[in-house]
């Protein structure tokens, strides 16, 4: 029997970004230089392939420093800690890595610039997000004020309207948050914003990319896993620009096949924590049922890398 025909757009650039190379490469490291078990507070990034992988290696993964001993090597996750974390992992003489992505990082920078300027905190981000946890955590209780949606900017009860600025989430959808930073500006128009935009550049350029093949595509898969922010917001993206069947697949075994059925285009693409290996296999799955053309749709080129924290590079 002929095999139905698909072609299927592949979003480029997809998948792993350099915070996220440089996250796993720090967990690699750790275990090699100091042996199994190394402690990993929180997902070193959200992908439970990747997770998994790392847990065979030597990683074990907790929730809360209380949860590590002291005697072992513990790393903080890429979407960055409280500061009251490294504090407390020096008062009990553990030896610590931070994974934090630099491009986190520099939104605690900017924040606690901000402060020491005596500029109150907006943030734009997710509640509960390990990311927007860490970086709320970097200055003391209500100086940073957590926003999610445009709605909420009316009801902010701010200590000075004319001493604000506000910082962002690294991975959320470049349009919504124009419109949330469009109604601060409305309602606070002296507020101080980023130099240059918080939202990454990985962030932006995959959203970009699904931007170019959803008109084109009867359907949109989007692999990465369900608490991955990033990723969620390239599957809302997709549906925004013109794909009115928008998903997201952890990987090929979760494909809704009946979903898809009678489709003659794909747009594929991957989270910024997903590894390119689940991109193949969702391929292949396509190719025992389709006769497959993949087009490749470039956006833009990426050669960012990071190097990893100094405690790594110098010898046991």
């Amino acid at each position: 029997m002929t095999k139905p025909h698909l072609t299927l757009f592949l979003a480029a650039p997809r998948g792993f970004c350099a915070g996220v190379v440089r996250a796993i490469k720090v967990v690699e490291m750790a275990i090699e230089k100091w042996g199994a078990p190394v402690y990993v507070r929180h997902e070193i990034v959200h992908n439970k392939y990747v997770v998994d992988g790392l847990r065979d290696k030597g990683a074990v993964f907790v929730e809360e420093l209380d949860d590590c001993p002291d005697d072992r090597p513990v790393i903080f996750s890429a979407h960055g800690v409280p500061k009251s974390v490294p504090n407390a992992a020096q008062t009990r003489n553990m030896i610590y890595v931070d994974a934090t992505c630099p491009l986190v990082s520099k939104v605690h920078i900017e924040a606690e610039r901000h402060s020491e300027n005596g500029l109150q905190m907006v943030m734009i981000g997710h509640t509960g997000h390990p990311e927007t946890v860490g970086t709320m955590g970097q200055l003391p209780e209500g100086e940073v004020l957590l926003v999610e949606t445009a709605e909420d900017v009316a009801t902010l009860d701010v200590r000075n309207p004319d001493k604000l600025a506000y910082i962002t989430q690294t991975t959320l959808s470049v349009d919504d948050t124009a419109g949330i930073v469009e109604a601060l500006l409305t309602r606070f128009p002296t507020i101080v914003g980023p130099h240059k935009e918080d939202i990454c550049y990985a962030t932006t350029n995959r959203q970009e990319a699904i931007k170019a093949i959803a008109p084109k595509s009867d359907a949109i898969l989007v692999i990465g896993a369900p608490n991955s922010s990033n990723t969620k917001r390239l599957v809302e993206v997709g549906a925004a620009a013109g794909c009115t069947y928008s998903q997201l697949v952890q990987r090929a075994a979760d494909i809704d096949w009946r979903a898809l059925d009678g489709i003659k285009t794909l747009g594929l693409s991957a989270g910024a924590s997903a590894p390119e290996v689940l991109v193949n296999e969702v391929i292949d799955a396509f190719r025992t049922r389709y006769d497959v053309t993949v087009e490749y749709v470039e956006t833009a080129q990426e050669n960012v890398e990071f190097k990893v924290p100094r405690i790594l590079r110098e010898p046991a």
